[in-house]
């Protein structure tokens, strides 16, 4: 395995950061994670457009993206694998400890790693914690993710592979790793980006090719909705078959399946939409 690790590839077992690094030390870095196959990475312009929106939410200098294309090109010209999870990770650098930065310039790590299929359905649960839509990181892809680590160590403690927020005014926001869909009277419905969730790359996608409505919606409709679904770089599209206790009839619904479909068939002929 190689990686790119500030200006070079290594080796894995030579590929360090500084413990300084403020990406370590206070988790001040933006990261993003793509889908590869075969070889090729799935929607990289846009996803490095979030990198660079991320990065300057957080007060970082600008990524030089020309930069970032070449490492993720390295790095999987070096790891070919069929499918995988490229993580882009862009950060503060060396700094002194505490929050204030130094001024060695930014750090930037690209590794690639093998990822599964997805199953087409999958269980959640809801989780008492909050989004704060108001906060100063909201709508960012930072590093800072210790909180969905709390939270998705509780999913599958529940026998869940996702957990999902509300916002602090109570209504439906996203998972720790994925953005959600429901099905209401037949129609697809997903919560705004106001809402505080982050503004996925498939979920953005999803909405654009399935004409899904951006609606508030309120925490408790997960146990009303006729379908639910989520959406992430490595899910795709993924029906929810199960909310903490109350199960959804069958496999994927109706709706949810022709989510599907239209995703494979409009990812599948253009790898860079």
């Amino acid at each position: 395995m190689r990686m790119w690790v500030n200006g070079e590839l290594r080796a894995a077992e030579d590929a360090r950061v500084s413990v300084l690094d403020h990406g370590l030390t206070v988790g001040d870095g933006v990261f993003e994670t793509v889908k590869t196959v075969d070889g090729r990475p799935f929607a990289l312009t846009r996803h490095l457009d979030r990198l660079a929106r991320s990065a300057r939410g957080l007060g970082l200098p600008a990524p030089d993206l020309d930069e970032v294309r070449r490492a993720c090109a390295e790095v999987i010209d070096a790891n070919p694998m069929p499918r995988g999870r490229l993580r882009i990770t862009f950060t503060g650098g060396l700094s002194p400890l505490g929050s204030d930065r130094g001024d060695a310039g930014p750090g930037l790590v690209v590794a690639l790693g093998e990822a599964g299929r997805r199953p087409d359905t999958t269980a959640v649960i809801t989780v008492p914690w909050t989004r704060n839509e108001r906060g100063a990181l909201t709508g960012l892809k930072t590093t800072s993710y210790a909180e969905n680590v709390v939270a998705l160590a509780r999913a599958h403690e529940h026998g869940a592979s996702e957990a999902l927020f509300a916002n602090t005014a109570g209504q439906l926001c996203e998972g720790t790793g994925s953005n959600v869909f429901v099905v209401l009277d037949g129609q697809l419905h997903t919560p705004p980006v106001a809402s505080g969730c982050l503004a996925g790359i498939t979920r953005a996608l999803t909405v654009e090719w399935t004409g899904a409505q951006e609606t508030e919606l309120p925490f408790d409709i997960l146990e009303r909705a006729e379908e639910i679904f989520l959406t992430s770089t490595l899910r795709d599209v993924q029906a929810v078959h199960r909310v903490d206790g109350r199960e959804l009839p069958g496999g994927p619904g109706p709706v949810t399946a022709k989510a599907m479909r239209i995703f494979d068939e409009r990812a599948g002929n253009d790898l860079d939409p």
